[in-house]
């Protein structure tokens, strides 16, 4: 039964190889795009703290992307 669903007539190599391939490129797009993520964010980060008091909390008040990203930044330094 499990044989079957190994090689599944011969064609098991194929749909395996596939399997494995795919799952390799999402893992892979999946760690550079976190990777730019936390780039972007710390850079972020960067330019609100570099804000006068005032103008931060402005920012921080209007923008719920804003807090968060400036929040987690936070949290991880």
């Amino acid at each position: 039964m499990i044989s079957n669903l190994i090689f599944m007539n011969g064609y098991g190599v194929f749909v395996w190889a596939s399997f494995a391939l795919t799952f390799l490129v999402c893992a892979v797009v999946y760690y550079r795009t976190s990777k730019t993520l936390k780039k972007y964010e710390k850079e972020f980060a960067k330019e609100i703290e570099a804000l006068s008091t005032e103008q931060k909390k402005v920012v921080l008040e209007k923008s719920k992307v804003a807090s968060k990203v400036f929040s987690s930044f936070n949290k991880t330094i």
